[in-house]
């Protein structure tokens, strides 16, 4: 029988990326995001994610043309930077909304589908950012903190109907997020220009960073995986700075962040 995936975020980066290598693999995947076109193998559906009702909706009618729910990828997603202190609250709400409700509402769409069929899978992106808190992105590394603890948690509630949940923390990935994200430089000049040098520095790791084919690469393997870790990392060395984070104290993991991003002057 087919195989039936939704990915939101899917019109473009690892989104896209992971529905093409999906429609490749011989599912049959709806990508969820607000601008977009279907294409072969690919259907879109103009979806914001903070929407619970649209999302309720446009789930049930896929059901009811497929009869089923395999897979979801949680990709949507966005950032937002500058100092904490200057952060719009707005924005700060509007960062929670998109990257950490938006998986709960979609989350909670398919859930029932695939308990009565018995089996699911679920992925969400997360981020090393989530244990690596990063200065003058601090909201940003909260919402993906939050998708940590939801993903765990909603893995153990679910585990009885046969549904895995899990999550991927990827590190630094070359994609349009990079251009997409949100910067406020507001408090620059009394933060002694820390703000722009620690989203530049930021901004230079990622465009160095992985591919988004690699990291949809990845995201099969995991796709693919019988038993998936409730949390994984792509990269030698982000598992090293996972790993670390478990072995050493907060006190050196919070200075060494401040050495590599905390804006310090060459």
């Amino acid at each position: 029988m087919h195989r039936t995936a939704i990915v939101t975020g899917g019109s473009s980066g690892i989104g896209r990326a992971a529905a093409v290598k999906l429609r490749d693999e011989g599912y049959r995947v709806y990508e969820f995001s607000r601008t977009g076109r279907s294409e072969y193998g690919i259907r879109h559906c103009t979806v914001d994610v903070t929407d619970e009702a649209l999302v309720r909706e446009t789930v049930r009618r896929i059901f009811r043309r497929e009869l089923k729910i395999d897979l979801l990828i949680n990709c949507a997603g966005f950032g937002i930077s500058g100092a904490c202190e200057f952060t719009e609250h707005e924005d700060a709400v509007r960062q929670i909304d998109v990257n950490l409700f938006g998986i709960a509402n979609v989350s909670k769409a398919v859930l029932p589908y695939m308990k009565k069929r018995g089996w699911g899978r679920i992925i969400n992106i997360s981020s090393v950012a989530a244990v690596m808190p990063i200065p003058f992105q601090v909201w940003y590394s909260v919402s993906k903190s939050g998708i940590n603890a939801y993903t765990c948690g909603l893995a153990n509630e679910v585990r009885q109907f046969g549904i895995t949940v899990c999550a991927v923390m990827f590190g630094d990935v070359h994609t349009g997020f990079t251009d997409a994200r949100k910067k406020s430089e507001r408090g620059d000049f009394e933060y002694g220009g820390r703000i722009s040098r620690s989203v530049g520095r930021m901004e230079a790791d990622e465009n160095g960073g992985y591919t988004a084919q690699e990291a949809a690469s990845y995201l099969m393997r995991i796709v693919n995986r019988k038993r998936p870790a409730p949390l994984n990392t792509m990269g030698v060395g982000y598992k090293a700075a996972v790993l670390a984070d478990r072995l050493i104290s907060g006190r050196l993991k919070n200075y060494i962040l401040y050495r590599l991003y905390g804006g310090q002057p060459a």
